[in-house]
């Protein structure tokens, strides 16, 4: 039984640096999957609700600290444009993928041996 009158979950979030610089969150996450999934920066923006102008400087600041393009960004609007994954990107995204599925089996793991007792 978990301690207290409510039942309580435990959630996280993860935020990746590289030194100082803030490199990639969740929502940065969701919007590259979303970039591989439109193919589009525009779509892909309001699929996460942020803004283009936010978007574009995310990509920017994401590139820069990781140090590698994660998106192939075409200029063209609605019938030449488009934006695709880089193979770099991808692998990452299956890392990342696989990192935050044992982290969350960490974190559950943990947090019942701390807030759950026997009954």
């Amino acid at each position: 039984m978990l301690t207290g009158s409510h039942r309580l979950r435990i959630q996280h979030k993860v935020w990746l640096h590289a030194g100082s610089r803030f490199a990639l969150g969740d929502g940065g996450v969701r919007l590259l999957r979303a970039i591989g999934t439109t193919g589009s920066v525009r779509a892909a923006a309001d699929h996460v609700g942020w803004s283009y102008r936010h978007t574009l400087a995310y990509l920017v600041n994401a590139e820069r600290a990781f140090g590698y393009r994660l998106v192939q960004r075409e200029r063209g609007g609605h019938e030449r444009g488009g934006a695709r994954l880089t193979p770099e990107a991808r692998a990452f995204l299956a890392r990342y993928t696989r990192f935050r599925q044992r982290l969350q089996r960490e974190i559950q793991h943990l947090y019942r041996r701390q807030f759950q007792r026997e009954t």
